[in-house]
């Protein structure tokens, strides 16, 4: 699978698990996974490189419960154990 189709991918796994993925310029300074108002946040940052985001997204998402009861295509489950 193509680093923009995972990470596509993985955006839909993102919000199936409740989600919100904003993609921002960040500078190349900020990002990733944050809480609040009750809702999850993912942000991705534009300035970096695709395979950067995708690690992002990845790092967001290794370690929360509701992803990982999810059904995922098997290219997916196994970025997400090797990001771990």
């Amino acid at each position: 699978m193509h680093t923009v189709e995972m990470l596509e991918r993985l955006k839909e796994v993102a919000e199936r698990a409740g989600y919100t993925v904003r993609q921002e310029w960040l500078g190349g300074t900020g990002g990733g996974a944050c809480e609040f108002a009750g809702r999850k946040w993912i942000f991705v940052d534009l300035a970096l490189s695709v395979v950067e985001q995708l690690d992002q997204v990845a790092g967001a998402l290794q370690n929360d419960p509701a992803v990982s009861v999810q059904e995922t295509p098997p290219p997916v489950r196994s970025y997400l154990r090797r990001a771990a």
